[in-house]
């Protein structure tokens, strides 16, 4: 049972939560997406990479604290998440998961260890680094086929956007689903359940950043096709939540950093977009993790006063939030 909670709270730190029932929604979530969108095997490869990082951190008897908030867990999940969704099915795929699932939890370790003396954790580039090697191998390797990949330099058609309410909730939970690559407004809905009963501000972060997101890709006139599938949200999703609630407390002057973080990752996510289309592979939470530095690193402070406030939560000195 309690390897089962870690593999748990392995899935909820993807979005900075400890919690098994946050996680257990997220894992439901997935397989429910996943399926939905006729990829049931994106759910399979999430559960592998979860168990297969989670495990890789046990073996390399890394702390055990880290172990068991989650943290090993949390890149392998989306490696998993995103093998089968950009390559095709087959047993050297399968391979080449596990061993990059086990890659993440040692990397994410070297990218801690790297931005230690800056005070910012590497969140999920571990996850993007690893990822794009072996997506960018997949180009040479017949072995791996990159059925999905984006096309080398050729721009998407862009459907029509629809803007009846209907629609444009259907575009806004997507922005949350695709977190985890899954492309389905219940998905959004359903992770959206489990981060307000891990925290309130979680949700609300969660909420408003998707909506943010969603204006400004619309006001901007961005791809249609990126903005109905929701991938203008999904890193906004995560700043949102780093900044409005992880690493600064909840008040007036985080809000308002925080807001300008989730504006500022919008367009980070079209720069990244056309910096990585002459490769054909996509962004993945890459702007996520270059927006959230370039809001931490700075070391600005904040509390209800103006005063002192540390940016960073001595996380693993708090009670979990499912106990």
């Amino acid at each position: 049972m309690e390897l089962i909670k870690i593999l748990l709270r392995g899935a909820s730190q993807v979005m900075f939560q400890n919690n098994i029932w946050c996680g257990l929604l997220f894992i439901v979530g997935i397989f429910g997406g996943s399926y939905e969108t006729g990829n049931g095997l994106v759910a399979w490869g999430a559960l592998l990479g979860l168990i297969v990082s989670t495990s890789t951190g046990f073996i390399l008897d890394l702390p055990d604290n880290e172990g068991e908030e989650g943290l090993w867990g949390f890149n392998g999940i989306l490696v998993g998440c995103a093998f089968p969704t950009f390559m095709g099915d087959s047993v050297l795929m399968w391979l080449s998961l596990i061993l990059c699932a086990m890659m993440s939890t040692w990397v994410y370790r070297a990218f801690n260890n790297i931005l230690a003396p800056y005070k910012v954790s590497s969140f999920t580039f571990s996850f993007v680094f690893t990822t794009w090697i072996f997506l960018l191998a997949s180009r040479a390797m017949d072995g791996l086929s990159p059925h999905t990949l984006p096309s080398i330099g050729i721009a998407p058609l862009t459907p029509l956007i629809k803007y009846d309410i209907l629609s444009l909730i259907e575009y806004w939970l997507k922005g949350i689903s695709q977190v985890f690559l899954v492309n389905s407004w219940v998905t959004g809905a359903i992770f959206l359940l489990g981060l307000f009963i891990s925290n309130k501000w979680a949700g609300i972060w969660a909420a408003v950043a998707s909506a943010v997101s969603l204006f400004i890709a619309i006001l901007f006139s961005a791809s249609g096709g990126s903005i109905t599938e929701g991938l203008y949200g999904f890193s906004a999703v995560l700043t949102g939540l780093a900044l409005g609630m992880t690493f600064y407390k909840v008040n007036i002057r985080t809000a308002i950093w925080a807001l300008l973080g989730i504006i500022a990752t919008v367009f980070i996510q079209a720069a990244m977009n056309v910096l990585l289309s002459p490769v054909g592979i996509p962004t993945l939470t890459g702007p996520f993790c270059l927006a959230t530095w370039l809001f931490l690193l700075p070391l600005i402070r904040f509390d209800d006063k103006g005063h002192y406030r540390s940016l960073l939560r001595e996380k693993l000195k708090k009670p979990r939030d499912d106990e």
